[in-house]
């Protein structure tokens, strides 16, 4: 029985914006940041859980968060799990709350570091990562625990099932791991000398796959672009990310300028709500061989369906702290394969590496059984505050093993990076 309330809910933030991490054309600054749960039980196993920030704004998701306990307290997880569709809509249709989404924006958000608690806590109790937990589960549970509320006319719950029953591929995974692709060597603020030295030490540890920060400055991006595309070769990948920059036409001329380093894709051109603009700009590149990627910043699952629907998009991300949580990410999955669009997932934040690669684990293993033009985002960042920090070997993520979603932080990291009144930011006060 889950005990207490997430009083356990912590504000943790690391000053990445000191080194310029993570920038891009919209986010300059970024503190990448945390609302952390930890669910207490009776039992005394503990359930981890978090959803992505980028530092200010943090302290409203936590309070969120405290908001839903009372939708959590109380409950046993065998009474959770046993009807997961109806727990996450519990959450998620709270006749009051749901005003505030729904289904997006900071009530999403705190629903999403609930559920993966909940999805710790869960894989913990069972004695398996989180993957392996789905990969071992039967089809019609797996089915259960996703709402199709607003999806049926893509997606029936037989249709999800007899994707689910058809693929079985584990063993690739455990000896070769799935492919990464790199973004931390290209953040928008790097100066050209460390963007070279972070190439050159990124190829010799076997990295094939590039993303580059784009949208500020459009001959910069050519000279930058260029540069990068020297650096690795024309037979590797080359991705680029605007981050929303753009409208509609601009995006459609800012890439097209670009072209001659033969991007894979253009990730995020415009407003991530925008699904006919999008549309628009996946067709006008599509000549020129650039699909269009997005999902980090996707509301949920109804508007990853309208995107699928209009062809807006080639490259499907999902992200495991935007959505609401493994349920919500579980519906995508099937969605995308449905129509037959690669999943390429967002990992570009504090644990978003650790959580997705059960996703996209699980993905391949009982959903496409395919790694054409797939690949999971990688960014070599603040792993170590974690007690299960991924494992990358050649350039690819290789499976977990311990039990639960992998996002337990050390104690220790949190208390120096919870804010305000953690060592780390007793040094930043300004921040």
């Amino acid at each position: 029985c889950i005990t207490g309330d997430p009083r356990e809910v912590r504000d943790v933030r690391f000053p990445t914006s000191l080194g310029q991490h993570g920038s891009d054309a919209m986010h300059s600054d970024p503190d990448y940041s945390a609302a952390y749960v930890v669910l207490d039980t009776d039992c005394g196993l503990k359930g981890f859980g978090l959803t992505f920030t980028l530092g200010k704004g943090t302290e409203i998701v936590v309070c969120a968060v405290k908001a839903l306990a009372r939708l959590v307290v109380g409950k046993s997880l065998q009474e959770i799990v046993s009807n997961f569709r109806g727990f996450y809509r519990l959450l998620t249709s709270d006749g009051q709350m749901r005003w505030l989404g729904p289904e997006k924006g900071v009530i999403h958000l705190a629903t999403a570091a609930v559920l993966n608690a909940v999805w710790d806590l869960w894989a913990r109790a069972e004695g398996k990562p989180l993957w392996k937990l789905l990969v071992d589960m039967d089809p019609k549970r797996i089915v259960s625990c996703i709402d199709f509320r607003y999806i049926t006319d893509v997606l029936t719950e037989d249709e999800a099932l007899d994707i689910l029953v058809k693929a079985q591929e584990e063993d690739q995974m455990l000896k070769e791991g799935y492919p990464a692709y790199t973004t931390s060597c290209a953040w928008l603020g790097y100066p050209d000398q460390q963007l070279k030295q972070l190439c050159t030490d990124a190829l010799k540890s076997g990295w094939t796959k590039f993303k580059v920060k784009v949208g500020a400055d459009l001959e910069d991006d050519v000279r930058r672009c260029r540069l990068i595309r020297q650096m690795i070769g024309p037979n590797n990948t080359l991705m680029i990310d605007a981050n929303q920059r753009w409208d509609v036409d601009e995006a459609i001329s800012w890439v097209s300028k670009l072209a001659e380093v033969k991007p894979l894709w253009i990730e995020e051109p415009t407003s991530p709500d925008d699904i006919l603009g999008h549309a628009t700009i996946a067709k006008a590149l599509a000549p020129l061989g650039i699909g269009v990627a997005t999902g980090e910043q996707c509301h949920n699952r109804v508007m990853f369906k309208q995107l699928l629907q209009a062809s807006a998009l080639q490259f499907v991300q999902i992200d495991s702290c935007r959505l609401g949580s493994v349920n919500e990410n579980l519906a995508v999955l099937l969605m995308a394969h449905k129509f037959q669009v690669p999943v390429c997932p967002h990992a570009g934040g504090v644990g978003l590496c650790e959580l997705v690669q059960h996703l996209i684990l699980f993905d391949y293993i009982c959903v496409s059984a395919n790694l054409s033009n797939r690949m999971c985002e990688y960014v070599d960042h603040l792993h170590e505050h974690f007690a299960n920090p991924v494992v990358i070997q050649d350039a690819h993520y290789m499976p977990p093993k311990d039990p639960g979603y992998s996002c337990e932080m050390l104690e220790s990291s949190v208390k120096r990076h919870q804010f305000p009144e953690g060592d780390v930011w007793k040094l930043h006060q300004n921040k």
